[in-house]
């Protein structure tokens, strides 16, 4: 009798740290997708951060040509614009 009791008392043991395992490792998934839905949130704000920037900067160009060509830049002149820089790079 006393082999079963310290039988039962061994399985249910093993079972209470089955358990709490599984629990842990509940926990550690869960703390894992937590950090990963940080790491996609802070690579979201600077993909955005970077695109205001890039934004920024193109209008920036875009205002300093206007300027210096006196007239807005229609899409129609974007071929000439873009053949006249390429010339100046050349030389």
């Amino acid at each position: 009798r006393k082999d079963e009791d310290d039988m039962a008392k061994s399985t249910k043991t093993y079972e209470e740290r089955i358990r709490a395992l599984e629990k842990k490792e509940q926990e550690s998934i869960e703390a894992t997708k937590k950090l990963i839905a940080q790491r996609k949130e802070l690579e979201k704000r600077k993909k955005a951060e970077e695109s205001k920037k890039r934004t920024h900067r193109l209008c920036q160009i875009g205002g300093a040509v206007e300027s210096v060509l006196g007239c807005p830049i229609e899409e129609e002149d974007l071929p000439k614009l873009i053949g006249f820089l390429k010339r100046q790079e050349t030389n």
